[in-house]
């Protein structure tokens, strides 16, 4: 697997500079464990999105926010899985529920 170099200085560099608390050295190396949970985070998600047989686009709640959706009040996660919290340093997991296409709308613009 090859590995966004750049991608992996700039998340360390942030990391950095948002926790004064962490040497640059354990930002460089969360920076590395987020870049390899990743691959596994995807491939986690891949094969829940097959076993639940859904084949429409799905995200999280978070993630159709950024994308400039909402769910809808009241939706259910078509599935949920464990993910790698690469970032914390210690590969805490955390659990992700996701919602489909068919679940959200566009965000009301006021």
């Amino acid at each position: 697997m090859k590995y966004n170099l750049s991608k992996i200085m700039l998340r360390a560099w942030k990391n950095y500079r948002e926790n004064k608390e962490l040497s640059f050295s354990e930002s460089l190396h969360r920076a590395w464990l987020t870049a390899k949970a990743e691959e596994v985070n995807a491939k986690r998600i891949e094969d829940a999105k097959e076993a639940a047989g859904i084949e429409e686009e799905t995200n999280t709640w978070s993630g159709w926010k950024r994308l400039g959706y909402e769910v809808i009040h009241g939706s259910k996660a078509m599935f949920g899985i464990d993910l790698i919290w690469g970032s914390r340093g210690d590969r805490a997991t955390y659990k992700a529920r996701f919602f489909g296409r068919s679940q959200v709308q566009e965000l009301a613009t006021a």
